[in-house]
C-alpha cells in the first residue's frame, strides 16, 4: 500500500505489482532505448501493456510494423541512426518466425538488436496450444539460434533479469548482433522482486578501448616505409572516418570504400577515388592496381563478395593488404594480410596521426582541404562514374544514371539515403553521389548519409531500415531508393510512416520487373523466367494509404517537383518513377562470381 494526501486527510491506496514486461521496459528506458517495434498478440500481450504504461511516463513507446519482419528491419534502421540497441518484439509461432529474416538481417549486419518472442504458457508446452513454439513444437528457439549471438527461454520470473542483462550485453558488444529471449505468456505476466532494475547496465555497456599495441607499433612502421599507401574504408568505422581521412591528407594517400562505407567520405574530397567491390568504380579498382601501391590498409570491413568485388585476389586481397578491426572475427577473412591489426579505431589513428602530423604533413592537409573546399563550389569529382554519359543525359523514359544525378541534386545534404536489394543497390552505389559538406571533421553516429545491406540482402529491407531511422533523424529527409519487386512485398510499412508523420521519401524505380534478376539471366545466358511484374500505379496506391503519391514518367516531370516543399511535408511522399528497364545496373563482379560458381 501506498499513501496519498488529499483535502489534509491521508489514503492508502493499492500499488500495482510490477511483472516481468514492466523490468524489461524499465530496462530499456535505463539506456535510452525511445522505441520498440513489433505486432501485438495473445502471448506477447503483457510486453504492449507495459510499454502502454511506459509511454503514460514519458519512456520508450511501442511503433506497430505491418509485418514482423519489418519491425526487425525498423529496429535495425533505428539502432543504426543513433548507435543504441534496437527492440523488436513478435507473438508466439508465426509472429516468432515472422520477424527471422529481420533478425537475420541484423545478424549479417553486425548491428546490436534484442528481439523479444512470446510462447504460449509454461504449463501447456507439448499439449498443442494455439500457435505453441516451444521446444515441443515448432521450436523457436531452435530457429532463431543460428541467427543470433544469445538465444534463451525465460522459464521463471527468476531468470528474467540476468538473462535480460546478458542479451543486452552480447548484442552491444563487439561483434555486436541480435539476442533473443523467448518469454512465455506467464513469465511476462509473473511478479518479479522489486520496482527498479538490479544492475548498472549503462556501465555495463560503455565501450571497450583496447589496442594491440605491438600491432600498432608494426602498422606505424609499415606506414613510414609506404611509397604509396592507399587506405579502403568499411561500413563499420563511423566516428573514426574523419580521423583516417585526416591521416590519408597527412600522407597524401588515395582513399576508397567499401559499398557499404560509401557516404562516410565526400565525393569532393581530392584523395577520394570511388567505391570497389560491388557496383563499384573502374578508377577505384585502378588506384588499388597500380603498381606503385605497396601498401593497402583496409580499415572495418569483413572483406565480404560486395566489399572484395567477388574476393579479387589482385586488387585488394594481397600481400600488400594490412587489415585494421574492431571485431576480430572479421580478421578471419585475410589470412593473406601482411598484418592484422585489432582494436579501437579512435585510439589507432589518434595514435597514427599525433606519429605522422609532422610540418610537411600539415601543409599536404591544408592543400588537400583547399582543394574539397574548391571542389566542392566547382562540382569536380576526383572520380569518374563508369558511364559518365548516362549520369547527365535527361532522356525519356528516364535512366536510372540520370534519376541518381537529380536525386543528389535535388535533396539537400542533410538528406539519409538508404538503398533497397536489387537493382536499386547497384545505381546508387555506383551513381548517387549525395552532396555532403562535411569535407573533414567528425561524423554522427549513424555514419554517412547513405545505407545499404549488402550482406544479407533481403529486398524490402530498406523500406523498414527506413522507417526506423526517420524516427531517430529529424535534421532532414530520409530518401529510400527501392524497386516495384521489393514495395510489393513490403510496401504495407508505408502506413507506419503515415501513422507516425515522417517526412519520408520513398523513390520507386518501377520498371515492372525483378530487374536484377532479368539482366543476371541475360548476361549469364540463362533462361529468362519469373522476372516480369505486372504495371503497377505506386502513386496511387500511396494516395489510397494517406501519403503523397507522384508519377514521374520524364524528366522535365521531375525537374518540376517541388523538392522543397516534400521535405518539408510531415508525411511520407512517393515518388513512382518510370525507368528505362533495358537500362543495365553496374552488375559485373556479381556475374562473375556467378560465372566462376559453374
Amino acid at each position: 500500500m501506498a499513501s496519498v494526501v488529499t483535502d489534509g486527510r491521508e489514503h492508502r491506496i493499492p500499488v500495482r505489482e510490477q511483472v516481468a514486461a514492466d523490468l524489461i521496459v524499465r530496462y530499456l528506458e535505463r539506456i535510452g532505448v525511445d522505441y520498440v517495434f513489433g505486432v501485438p498478440g495473445g502471448a506477447i500481450e503483457p510486453l504492449f501493456d507495459a510499454l502502454a504504461r511506459s509511454a503514460r511516463r514519458g519512456g520508450p513507446r511501442v511503433v506497430v510494423a505491418r509485418h514482423e519482419t519489418g519491425a526487425a528491419f525498423m529496429a535495425e534502421g533505428y539502432a543504426r541512426q543513433t548507435g543504441r540497441l534496437g527492440v523488436c518484439c513478435a507473438t508466439t509461432g508465426p509472429g516468432s518466425t515472422n520477424m527471422v529474416t529481420g533478425v537475420a538481417s541484423a545478424h549479417d549486419n553486425h548491428v546490436a538488436l534484442l528481439a523479444i518472442t512470446g510462447q504460449t504458457p509454461l504449463a501447456t508446452f507439448g499439449k498443442g496450444a494455439f500457435q505453441e513454439s516451444s521446444c515441443t513444437g515448432i521450436n523457436t528457439v531452435g530457429i532463431y539460434a543460428n541467427c543470433t549471438r544469445y538465444n534463451s527461454l525465460v522459464s521463471h520470473q527468476d531468470q528474467l533479469e540476468q538473462k535480460l542483462v546478458s542479451a543486452i550485453m552480447t548484442a552491444v558488444h563487439a561483434p555486436s548482433g541480435p539476442a533473443h529471449l523467448s518469454i512465455p505468456l506467464d513469465v511476462l505476466r509473473g511478479p518479479v522482486r522489486g520496482q527498479a532494475p538490479s544492475y548498472d547496465l549503462e556501465s555495463l555497456l560503455r565501450p571497450r578501448e583496447f589496442v594491440d599495441e605491438p600491432a600498432l607499433a608494426a602498422l606505424a612502421e609499415e606506414i613510414g616505409r609506404a611509397h604509396r599507401p592507399v587506405f579502403v574504408i568499411g561500413d563499420e568505422c563511423h566516428e573514426a572516418a574523419a580521423a583516417i581521412l585526416d591521416l590519408a591528407m597527412l600522407l597524401d594517400a588515395p582513399v576508397v570504400t567499401t559499398p557499404d562505407g560509401k557516404g562516410l567520405v565526400s565525393p569532393w574530397h581530392p584523395l577520394f577515388r570511388g567505391v570497389i567491390g560491388f557496383a563499384g568504380h573502374a578508377e577505384a579498382h585502378a588506384t588499388l592496381q597500380d603498381p606503385r601501391v605497396d601498401l593497402v590498409v583496409a580499415v572495418g570491413t569483413d572483406l565480404s563478395e560486395w566489399s572484395t568485388g567477388g574476393w579479387d585476389g589482385e586488387a585488394i586481397l594481397t600481400s600488400h593488404l594490412v587489415h585494421v578491426e574492431y571485431t576480430a572475427s572479421n580478421l578471419t577473412r585475410s589470412p593473406m594480410a601482411r598484418l592484422h591489426v585489432a582494436g579501437s579505431f579512435d585510439r589507432i589513428f589518434a595514435s597514427l596521426i599525433e606519429r605522422f602530423e609532422t610540418d610537411a604533413g600539415r601543409r599536404r592537409r591544408d592543400r588537400h582541404l583547399a582543394r574539397a573546399r574548391e571542389n566542392l563550389r566547382t562540382g569536380e569529382r576526383a572520380f569518374r562514374f563508369d558511364d559518365e554519359a548516362a549520369f547527365g543525359r535527361p532522356s525519356t523514359p528516364i535512366t536510372p544514371q540520370y534519376l541518381m544525378n537529380c536525386l543528389a541534386r535535388a535533396f539537400p545534404p542533410s538528406t539519409k539515403y538508404f538503398a533497397d536489394t536489387g537493382n536499386s543497390v547497384a545505381w546508387v552505389t555506383h551513381y548517387l553521389e549525395p552532396p555532403d559538406r562535411r569535407i573533414a571533421g567528425p561524423r554522427s553516429i549513424g555514419g554517412g548519409v547513405f545505407r545499404a545491406c549488402v550482406k544479407f540482402a533481403s529486398m524490402g529491407w530498406a523500406i523498414g531500415v527506413a522507417v526506423g531511422c526517420s524516427l531517430a533523424y529529424r535534421d532532414g529527409p530520409v530518401v529510400c531508393v527501392t524497386g516495384d519487386g521489393s514495395v510489393l512485398m513490403s510496401g504495407q510499412e508505408l502506413t507506419v510512416a503515415v501513422e507516425h508523420g515522417l517526412p519520408l521519401v520513398f523513390v520507386i524505380l518501377n520498371d515492372s520487373a525483378l530487374g536484377m534478376v532479368k539482366h543476371g539471366q541475360r548476361l549469364g545466358g540463362a533462361e529468362r523466367i519469373g522476372y516480369r511484374l505486372p504495371a503497377v500505379d505506386f502513386a496511387a496506391i500511396a494516395q489510397a494509404m494517406g501519403a503523397c503519391g507522384y508519377r514521374v514518367s520524364t524528366p522535365a516531370e521531375f525537374e518540376a517537383l517541388d523538392i522543397e516543399a516534400i521535405c518539408r511535408h510531415r508525411g511520407p511522399t512517393v515518388l513512382d518513377v518510370r525507368v528505362d528497364g533495358e537500362q543495365v545496373p553496374p552488375m559485373g563482379t556479381r556475374m562473375k562470381v556467378l560465372r566462376d560458381s559453374r
